[in-house]
């Protein structure tokens, strides 16, 4: 919950004014705007923006802390008396408001976005923003672009610095997407704005203002990695020893733990990762941990959540149940590795949310009879999965069969 430490709010509540300002500076701020920042006892923002809004700052510039305080505590504290900060474009589209909004209410703010980068973009390009994937790079790991790599789509990314539209280019050009079209927009909305377009395969030591934002059309070659948004990706996707959840047993085991958006799924003994990385790739907002032993598989699944573009996922490395206590409660858990040692199913059901699913998979003998006991014991569904391929056999065709696994699925009450 927002804190409620400090001074009693005035009789409208709105202390804090949250501005959005652009590279034009207070001039192309509205009336109301200037006044919210003209009026602030304390005026918060990075230098940058304190800088664009100097000329109308009558209290005191406050310049945000190093390292960034995320509690606000500065800002809380003042509570009651009047507050601007001052922010890039739209505050609550990758911006500084979401984490205020953690500790404020939103009734006690006053907030006027500017456009944002995305939007700057979108109207320079002539792009309809509701057809672009937009997503921030800034401070974060550039695989994040990987699965929005869908030929013939549209990407505006926001980027850390000046070698950031490089660094895309680089990593389009090693995937395949090296005749992709990149736009570089520079400055967006000041004096210095200025755009360039570069083939990625193409773009060379190229230098950028610090602020840029890249607007990509997607074009690929024959090789060029695309990952597909059903749950099967191709097992050569991943590096694994082996220990690997195989792609159609793995889009069957996704569809039963039915990813809802936002949700944090539990991988228990995650071998490759390819359950947890399938997980967020769904959509954004997912959320995982993967729980390993054997340190040397933790590395390799932390290489193919990078590789495969779920830079966050979570690595815990250590034997269940012992490291599950004080892991964000999960909403759906899968287990597959490990899942016959003492405690482990029991501490797991524990953890779930109510409602949350539960999904563990067995190819012996000992962790199906786990399974049966917990179907005995507890209801849910019991399936058995047997697979064939068709493969040579002298000089004819015969199937091979694979493993059979059993699959075990729960709804905690």
């Amino acid at each position: 919950m927002p804190s409620r430490e400090g001074t009693a709010l005035g009789a409208t509540g709105k202390w804090l004014a949250i501005v959005g300002i652009g590279e034009d500076g207070a001039e192309g701020l509205s009336p109301a705007a200037r006044q919210l920042v003209a009026e602030a006892e304390f005026v918060f923002g990075g230098r940058r923006h304190l800088d664009l809004g100097r000329e109308l700052i009558r209290g005191e510039a406050r310049p945000w802390p190093v390292p960034f305080d995320s509690a606000m505590t500065d800002i809380v504290r003042l509570r009651g008396r009047r507050v601007c900060v001052l922010a890039s474009g739209d505050p609550f589209h990758f911006g500084v408001g979401a984490t205020l909004a953690r500790h404020i209410e939103a009734a006690e703010m006053q907030v006027v976005p500017a456009p944002s980068a995305f939007s700057l973009a979108a109207s320079r390009l002539g792009w309809a923003l509701q057809d672009v994937e937009t997503v921030s790079l800034h401070g974060r790991p550039v695989e994040l672009i990987l699965p929005l790599l869908h030929p013939g789509r549209r990407i505006i990314a926001l980027t850390s610095d000046g070698d950031g539209p490089k660094a895309v280019a680089a990593l389009l050009a090693r995937e395949g997407f090296g005749t992709s079209r990149i736009h570089v927009l520079e400055a967006l909305g000041g004096r210095q704005e200025r755009s360039g377009i570069f083939l990625a395969e193409a773009m060379g030591d190229a230098s950028f203002n610090p602020l840029n934002v890249v607007a990509i059309e997607v074009s690929g070659s024959e090789d060029a990695r695309v990952l597909p948004l059903s749950a099967g990706l191709p097992d050569a996707a991943f590096e694994h020893d082996g220990q690997i959840t195989k792609h159609k047993v793995r889009a069957l085991t996704l569809s039963a733990l039915a990813p809802r958006r936002g949700e944090m799924l539990w991988d228990i003994g995650a071998g490759s990762g390819s359950i947890t990385i399938a997980w967020m790739l769904a959509h954004p907002s997912m959320r995982a941990i993967a729980v390993e032993t054997v340190p040397e598989r933790a590395e390799r699944i932390r290489r193919n959540a990078r590789a495969l573009g779920t830079p966050d996922l979570q690595v815990i490395v250590g034997t269940a149940p012992a490291v599950l206590g004080g892991l964000p409660a999960p909403d759906a858990i899968f287990i597959g590795g490990g899942g016959s040692d003492a405690g482990v199913a029991d501490a797991a059901m524990t953890a779930l949310k109510p409602g949350g699913r539960m999904v563990a998979n067995a190819v012996t003998l000992e962790m199906e009879a786990v399974l049966l006991r917990l179907h005995a014991r507890l209801g849910g569904d019991l399936t058995r999965v047997a697979l064939s391929r068709a493969a040579s056999i002298g000089g004819m065709t015969g199937w091979r069969p694979a493993m059979p696994v059993t699959q075990w699925r729960w709804v905690k009450p």
